[in-house]
């Protein structure tokens, strides 16, 4: 049997795992343990397989190509947003898909072996419509998706492994694009979550963002450019923004130097801008105070206080600023942990989760939560009138999975013979102010008595991976109708996922990981016209030509870290002369 994979497919960066001797272990990539969740596209390839790129070698080249190159798509699965790539449309789960199956090709270099299936993690607070996307991804990269879980749940099952002593742990999960915070009970080796909560449109990303708007706005103030109008020159900016949020965190100045990124009248304009950690901490603040009414919401859906946690777990690259650390502390009272690396720590979960559905000798049993309550719309009489628009819910959030609810309900009047069943996730008792998931009709009711009003039960079945199935029976009649939950935006079906399958194994056949070496031809080429042209100055063409000759040869060494140290050197230099 060939070995279950957990993979953190993360907004900025992922990651994948296995279990070996009961330990999990990350499985790097040369020197990489994580690659950057991005895909970009080269026109200039010259071959179809090199046109693509996925990791490191897409993350370089957003800076000389950000029209042409994806980041955060997971911000986007479950709508129906669409990138245009090669003059084809790709929808955020093929998007992924590229990385996905990156990641496979990752764990095939390690283990040996074809890999087949995969455990994947996604943000507790994900609705079903990004929770089913994420599992088209898997598909589409060529996995039998094992099972969906949270992250903030495999980061606690990481952290939970062979652990003896009973605990409460807080996870406080901050990633790239999404953060949540969950409540997390270790007792004798079963990981069991009390509460989720958390908001997928905040993380690091966020808070590069308003780095980047804030340097731009001094760069407008200075110079009267507005680099936010320029897709190049913003797209450095943004870069060098999550450069300095990094640098920040262990030290208490950054500088953001970009030379060429403007031009005015004719002159070139350089970047050259000191940010302090005080001050870049005051412009995330709000942010950061929205993780704090997080925390607050499951401790009081847990029903536990602050001095009844024993640990904290600070998860996800963004939870190393220090004003992060000092907030939680301050907050909950207690001092986070480190103890796993924060970037790695979903992953090596995941690929907890992986060996016990393997079967491996792994001393931890997962049980899980619904992050949102589950119901359908609902009618009833109040005071000799219809009131409409009520949710009647079904699966109450935070209860743990899976899970399957009942209940009967009745038409409002003996002769009518249909009802629309309407679901939605939320927490209004109005039941439009909810996210709607689906609806369907189920219809030729019969009351079992002549002149009364028809009964019909309503099914709710919530799976282990999240996904929602739906059913309406007729107790006389014994009719039903079914529904498994689908986004209201756009889904792929059933022929669109295998024809993403077969476009992805028949245009990218070569491993995408032989991308860095196209990459490294590409932007050679690029220095070698611009030698060839003559229009250099004699000191720039021989720091060209000599950068050049050094990356060819550290090229034969297959020194990787010193190769892309060079390759980023050589990127700044072309932007420099080819302005």
């Amino acid at each position: 049997m060939s070995k279950i994979i957990g993979i953190d497919l993360g907004t900025t960066n992922s990651g994948v795992s296995i279990v070996r001797q009961g330990v999990p272990e990350m499985l790097a990539n040369g020197q990489e343990r994580i690659i950057p969740s991005m895909v970009s596209y080269m026109p200039q390839g010259k071959t179809v397989e090199d046109k693509w790129l996925v990791g490191t070698p897409a993350r370089n080249q957003y800076v000389l190509n950000p029209e042409t190159t994806v980041r955060s798509i997971k911000r986007h699965m479950g709508t129906d947003y669409a990138v245009s790539l090669a003059g084809r449309s790709f929808s955020p789960p093929e998007i992924s898909a590229f990385v996905l199956r990156e990641l496979k090709m990752i764990a095939e270099r390690n283990l040996g072996e074809t890999v087949t299936d995969a455990v994947i993690t996604v943000p507790a607070y994900f609705p079903d419509a990004a929770r089913q996307a994420t599992h088209q991804a898997g598909r589409i990269a060529g996995f039998n998706v094992r099972r969906i879980i949270n992250e903030p749940t495999a980061a606690a099952l990481a952290y939970g492994l062979n652990m003896v002593q009973d605990q409460m742990v807080l996870v406080y999960d901050l990633g790239g694009g999404t953060f949540d915070v969950s409540l997390v009970e270790l007792m004798d080796g079963i990981v069991e979550v009390r509460a989720s909560h958390g908001n997928t449109r905040l993380g690091g990303d966020d808070f590069d963002l308003r780095l980047a708007e804030h340097i731009a706005g001094w760069f407008e103030d200075t110079h009267g450019v507005d680099l936010r109008q320029d897709r190049r020159a913003w797209a450095r900016l943004i870069r060098a923004a999550e450069t300095a949020k990094i640098e920040l965190s262990s030290h208490p100045f950054a500088w953001i130097k970009e030379e060429y990124i403007a031009e005015k009248r004719g002159i070139s304009l350089h970047l050259e801008y000191e940010i302090e950690r005080h001050d870049f901490v005051d412009s995330i603040q709000p942010l950061l105070d929205q993780t704090l009414e997080s925390i607050e919401r499951v401790m009081q859906d847990g029903q536990i206080k602050a001095n009844e946690i024993s640990h904290v777990l600070l998860v996800g690259g963004s939870s190393r600023i220090p004003a992060i650390w000092q907030l939680v502390a301050e907050h909950v009272g207690v001092e986070p942990h480190m103890s796993i690396n924060p970037e790695e720590a979903v992953a090596l979960g995941a690929g907890v989760q992986a060996a016990i559905i393997a079967g491996e000798p792994i001393d931890a049993i997962l049980v899980d939560v619904t992050p949102y309550s589950l119901g359908i719309a609902v009618a009833e009489w109040r005071m000799g009138r219809v009131v409409t628009d009520r949710y009647g819910v079904l699966i109450h959030r935070n209860t743990t999975i899976p899970v399957t609810k009942e209940e009967v309900f009745t038409t409002l009047y003996p002769d009518q013979d249909a009802i629309r069943i309407k679901v939605y996730q939320g927490e209004s008792p109005i039941a439009s102010e909810n996210t709607p998931l689906g609806n369907f009709l189920i219809d030729e009711l019969e009351p079992e008595v002549p002149g009364e009003l028809a009964n019909v039960t309503v099914r709710f079945d919530f799976d282990v991976n999240g996904i929602l199935n739906v059913t309406a029976r007729d107790r006389h009649t014994g009719k039903q109708e079914k529904l498994t939950v689908q986004a209201v935006h756009k889904q792929l079906n059933e022929t669109e996922i295998l024809a993403a399958q077969d476009w992805m194994a028949e245009t990218i056949a070569a491993p995408v990981s032989a991308a860095p070496a196209v990459e490294t031809t590409v932007l050679i080429d690029r220095a070698n016209a611009l030698l060839a042209g003559g229009s250099l100055a004699t000191d720039d063409q021989a720091r060209l030509q000599e950068l050049v000759s050094s990356i060819l040869k550290v090229q034969q060494t297959e020194n990787a870290v010193y190769l892309e140290e060079l390759m980023d050197t050589l990127l700044d230099v072309l932007f420099d002369l080819e302005e």
